[in-house]
C-alpha cells in the first residue's frame, strides 16, 4: 500500500483529490499548508505528495525544497495556468511534475501512478548481474539505486534517476524531448514537455563540475539530449 500526502489550503480540492485517489487502495493523509505537510513527511513514510504552490504559513515552492532535504518521495505540484513561473521555480527546486487546475480525474490518476511506478523501481532490486553503469567519472548502480560522481555519492530524485538510467543505458543515442518524456513518464507528453528541460539543468547541477559546460549530459541543438563521455561501459 502507497501512503499519498495531499496538501492544498482549499479543502474542498483535498476532499475532490481524495474521492480520486480512495478507489485505488492508498493510504491518505491530508495538510492545509506546507508546514503540516512537512511535518508529515519527518513523522511518516510518505510514498508520493501532491503539493499546491498557492498556500499560507509556508507555500509549496519552499515546501518543495524542504521536503527534498529529507526525501526522495515523487512530488507532483498542484498548480493554476498562470502559475508558469511557479511551475519551473518547483521542478528546479525538486518537484517532479505538476498538474494544473482545474483537475480532471483521469489524468490525476495518470501522473500518480506513473510517478509510483518510477519511485518503486527505485527503491527495487534488480535480480541479477552487476547493475552499473559507468560512464567517464558518473557511476549508475542499479541494484543499490545509487548514483556517484567521481567516487562521491548524488542525491536524485526519482525522476532524475530515471532520466540518467535512460540516458547511460543508451549512450551517444539523441532523445528528443517527447522521446525522453514518453520513455521516462511512460505517458504522452500532453504539453509537459518543459518539464524534460528543468529536469536536465537540474540533473547537470548535479552530475556536471561545470553545467554551463556539460562534459556528459549534451544537448543537440533542434534534436534533443544525448549521454555521451569517456570510459563508456
Amino acid at each position: 500500500m502507497y501512503n499519498i500526502l495531499i496538501c492544498d489550503d482549499q479543502p474542498d480540492i483535498v476532499s475532490a483529490l481524495k474521492i480520486y485517489l480512495a478507489p485505488e487502495g492508498y493510504r491518505l493523509f491530508e495538510a492545509f499548508n506546507g508546514k503540516q505537510a512537512l511535518e508529515i513527511v519527518e513523522r511518516e513514510e510518505i510514498h508520493l505528495i501532491l503539493l499546491d504552490v498557492m498556500m499560507p504559513e509556508m507555500d509549496g515552492i519552499t515546501a518543495t525544497a524542504k521536503i527534498r532535504e529529507i526525501s526522495n518521495a515523487p512530488i507532483i505540484l498542484l498548480t493554476a495556468k498562470s502559475e508558469t513561473e511557479d511551475k519551473v521555480l518547483g521542478l528546479n527546486v525538486g518537484a517532479d511534475d505538476y498538474i494544473t487546475k482545474p483537475f480532471v480525474p483521469v489524468e490525476v490518476l495518470a501522473r500518480v501512478r506513473s510517478q509510483l511506478r518510477r519511485y518503486a523501481k527505485l527503491g527495487s532490486r534488480v535480480p541479477d548481474g552487476s547493475g552499473e553503469l559507468v560512464i567517464g567519472g558518473i557511476a549508475l548502480n542499479d541494484r543499490t539505486k545509487t548514483v556517484s560522481v567521481e567516487g562521491e555519492p548524488v542525491s536524485l530524485t526519482p525522476t532524475e534517476y530515471s532520466i540518467l538510467r535512460l540516458l547511460m543505458n543508451n549512450p551517444g543515442k539523441v532523445y528528443s524531448t517527447k522521446a525522453l518524456y514518453e520513455a521516462v513518464w511512460q505517458e504522452m507528453p500532453l504539453g509537459s514537455e518543459r518539464a524534460v528541460a528543468v529536469h536536465i539543468r537540474h540533473l547537470r547541477e548535479k552530475i556536471e563540475i561545470n553545467p554551463s559546460e556539460p562534459r556528459y549530459l549534451k544537448v543537440v541543438w533542434g534534436q534533443g539530449y544525448k549521454m555521451e563521455g569517456d570510459g563508456n561501459q
